[in-house]
């Protein structure tokens, strides 16, 4: 199971983030965008995702992913439960939400990065 601690360290090394603590809720944006929010209680995490591909994601893994509320049904987000995560898939749909809220030029400037060059 991962922890927000885990999800900090990780969206910490992700150029233009910024954690925030808004109604008791931590998130991670970049600029006025957040791509990572937990709920108060820290057992589920929301992150940017595709609205065209999250029915897909939450029919195939409904234990461990949910579509978000109502409200934020217009938003590019899906949620997942954070029991059901490991750390190698919650630094890959972390680092996915992030890439959807950067300029594209931050994101290749990571890619690099993260591939040694």
């Amino acid at each position: 199971m991962v922890t927000v601690d885990d999800v900090r360290r990780f969206a910490r090394t992700l150029p233009r983030t910024s954690e925030h603590l808004i109604r008791d809720r931590v998130k991670f944006r970049v600029g006025k965008i957040v791509y990572v929010a937990f709920s108060r209680d820290e057992t589920q995490m929301g992150f940017g995702f595709p609205k065209e591909e999250r029915a897909a994601l939450v029919a195939a893994e409904p234990a461990k992913f949910l579509l978000p509320r109502e409200s934020d049904m217009r938003f590019n987000w899906v949620v997942a439960r954070m029991d059901a995560l490991d750390e190698e898939e919650m630094r890959e749909l972390v680092l996915e939400a992030w890439r959807m809220c950067v300029p594209k030029k931050v994101r290749l400037e990571q890619q690099l990065t993260a591939q040694g060059r």
